[in-house]
């Protein structure tokens, strides 16, 4: 990937008129009735072990909106709409791809508002953005500046659950290039310790940003373990654990940091045992409890548990870059590539 094609989302807070939320109230209410009966209709011809695409749902779209009882679709900007067919595609997607689960049926409580608008469905004038089915420009606070020249490819409206208002305007980054080669590489182990003792509270995602791109900056070769956090968690005692450690962002960042800056990401397969081997003479230990934070091998070697098993990655990773056996390279998913898309709140250094 190209430093010129390197997209990056700008989120900022915005205070729309009384006109404007009743609009995009209205579009949410749209966007997430298109999405169920989508899902209905997909789910309906799946018990009959038949596939309807997005081309199908978006015929059904343009029937839909000739009937007397949903008629109303026609009142807001159809591009969020077929935005919202786009979306069920990819889930659907990522299920085939057992990347995900099937998907759910959006909540008009539970569920994110927002709608998505591509360059078809809004203007962006010197500094000002408006919306289809808008008259004036959104008031935006612009905390920060968008790259020099941008040109908005899709912009994305949400309120979250207090009621704030939020628009996140993805566009290029030019200022992300390529960093220079080192032979540096370095193994990672998810430790819960020591990411719950970066990731607390509210400073959660900046810890993460600075080590994520510390990690990247230094290392040319970046070696992971592949964890399932999804099956990883249905085990009670670890379930806030690990939600707290936020392994699923730190991969995340990880790997689209990587691939703004030509980096590799390898992941380990999950069954390695980098907690139980000693990473001075290779003897495999029979149990290593969660709690035992530090061990002594029969050689004598005296492990930190965390500190150990990235030795083993690292290992690993290695020996996988020279006969590429064990492990697999960074995802490529639909998933993976939508996290370089995922909001960031400052520019990374």
């Amino acid at each position: 990937m190209t430093a010129n094609h390197v997209k990056r989302a700008f989120k900022y807070r915005f205070y729309p008129t009384d006109a404007q939320a009743a609009e995009l109230s209205r579009t949410f209410g749209c966007v997430r009735k298109v999405y169920n009966m989508a899902l209905q209709a997909r789910t309906e011809a799946w018990t009959r072990q038949e596939r309807v695409n997005y081309n199908a749902t978006s015929a059904m779209l343009t029937a839909w909106k000739k009937t007397d009882e949903l008629a109303y679709l026609n009142e807001v900007s159809s591009v969020p709409l077929q935005q919202a067919l786009r979306h069920l595609q990819v889930a659907f997607t990522n299920f085939f791809g057992k990347r995900a689960k099937y998907p759910r049926f959006k909540s008009r409580k539970k569920s994110r508002k927002s709608a998505e608008y591509t360059t078809s469905a809004f203007r962006f004038r010197d500094g000002k953005l408006t919306l289809a089915k808008m008259r004036e420009p959104l008031d935006i606070v612009w905390s920060r500046a968008l790259p020099e020249g941008a040109s908005p490819t899709t912009v994305t409206v949400s309120q979250d659950a207090a009621g704030r208002w939020f628009v996140s305007i993805l566009c290029d980054d030019p200022g992300i290039k390529p960093l220079p080669a080192t032979g540096a590489a370095v193994g990672i182990d998810a430790g819960l310790n020591h990411l719950l003792a970066l990731s607390t509270g509210n400073r959660r995602r900046d810890h993460l940003h600075k080590i994520t791109t510390r990690l990247v900056r230094e290392n040319q070769t970046l070696v992971i373990e592949d964890l399932t956090v999804r099956n990883m968690v249905k085990n009670r005692k670890l379930v806030r654990a690990i939600s707290d450690a936020a392994w699923s962002e730190f991969r995340s960042m990880l790997e689209y940091k990587a691939q703004w800056y030509a980096r590799e990401v390898i992941a380990v397969d999950r069954w390695f045992p980098s907690s139980k081997l000693c990473s001075t003479c290779g003897a495999l230990q029979d149990k290593m409890p969660l709690n035992v934070r530090t061990w002594t091998c029969d050689c004598g070697a005296t492990h930190d548990r965390d500190v150990n098993a990235a030795i083993n990655l690292l290992a690993a990773g290695r020996a996988v870059t020279a006969c590429g056996a064990g492990v697999r390279p960074q995802r490529s998913s639909p998933a993976g590539q939508s996290a370089m898309k995922q909001e960031v709140t400052r520019r990374e250094p």
